[in-house]
């Protein structure tokens, strides 16, 4: 953090790169800091105050909500609806998307969608968790409430993705389509400053990330993958080193920073896939390919996929470019693929 530039001057600074800007954007993101920053001082009060643990409640996708959850989905949703810019948010915390349609929120040019808290498990045993945010333009007109379909974009639609990473230190992640950075909070200035500019993912890494726990229950060719990455091979690197934390965001930017691969597959109880396309897989695609690396549901390029559903679900292979193409290679090989 040699220069010392904060997130705000930052992106003040690349405005010049966005000729038909109008400040927008860069006001929207400004929002996500201040949420950020926000989730920031009670994850870190975690333990402290009757924060951690169950809410008492399912999300839609039948997951158990925890206090975090909840906390955080109230405190984006709120950054976002305090400004011009938003006219509408979905969350994986929410049933359906949560329209803005006051004076300010009709005339607003974006939508966002949103998993306000990652991993939110992981907080009463002090693991890194994450929030992940995707931002893209309205297609319907303005002066209109926004509906479904302007969330129903393709990844490749997106204006700006992003996550926070809640771990050793509080990091922001985000791209607007022109490279990755990276900006760690400082609490004693209570600023997010520059600490890694052009972020690039290693073409070729030696770390896989996927829950082994569920291996009899994955299709054959990740099967093959998996036993590829454990042969010893030490001309070509392998045997790989097996990492998982069970938190996405924290897996993806260990992945990305030092090169690797994370897997999360179909399986006989999700057949789709687990990850949500629009909260997770979308957003960190972006984010991915901007860092040079490559994201695919096995088959397609994620940012292709046509959304269908709110909630929906893909298979997941993201990471460093040459090892994402040979899992794909498996799966096309492989007899239980269509």
């Amino acid at each position: 953090m040699s220069d010392m530039r904060t997130l705000g001057e930052f992106i003040v600074e690349k405005q010049h790169e966005y000729p038909t800007a109008s400040g927008e954007l860069s006001s929207l993101l400004s929002s996500i800091r201040l949420a950020a920053k926000i989730v920031h001082r009670e994850i870190n009060k975690a333990g402290l105050v009757d924060i951690t643990g169950g809410f008492g409640s399912e999300n839609v996708q039948g997951e158990q909500q925890q206090k975090l959850d909840v906390y955080a989905n109230e405190k984006f949703k709120a950054a976002m609806a305090a400004r011009d810019q938003v006219c509408g948010v979905g969350s994986e915390e929410e049933d359906d998307v949560v329209i803005f349609d006051e004076a300010h929120g009709l005339n607003a040019k974006y939508v966002i969608l949103m998993d306000p808290l990652d991993g939110s498990s992981n907080i009463d045993v002090n693991v890194s968790v994450g929030t992940i945010f995707s931002i893209y333009r309205r297609i319907s007109p303005l002066g209109q409430p926004a509906n479904l379909d302007d969330f129903l974009q393709p990844g490749n639609k997106q204006v700006a993705a992003g996550y926070i990473i809640y771990g050793s230190s509080t990091m922001l992640v985000y791209t607007t389509g022109n490279g990755v950075h990276g900006f760690t909070y400082d609490p004693s200035i209570g600023v997010f400053c520059l600490s890694h500019e052009n972020m690039r993912i290693p073409e070729e890494g030696t770390i896989y990330s996927i829950n082994e726990g569920n291996y009899i229950k994955f299709p054959q060719g990740v099967k093959k993958y998996l036993k590829y990455c454990q042969e010893n091979e030490p001309e070509d690197n392998r045997p790989y080193t097996s990492r998982y934390i069970g938190s996405l965001v924290s897996d993806f930017h260990r992945n990305m920073l030092k090169g690797g691969i994370y897997l999360y597959p179909s399986t006989a109880a999700y057949p789709s896939g687990k990850l949500r396309l629009l909260y997770e897989c979308n957003p960190m695609s972006f984010i991915m390919e901007q860092a040079g690396g490559k994201a695919s549901d096995g088959k397609q390029r994620i940012l292709d996929i046509k959304p269908t559903e709110l909630h929906q679900r893909v298979p997941y292979f993201v990471g460093s470019t040459h090892m994402v193409d040979k899992v794909e290679a498996f799966l096309r090989d492989s007899p239980d693929q269509e």
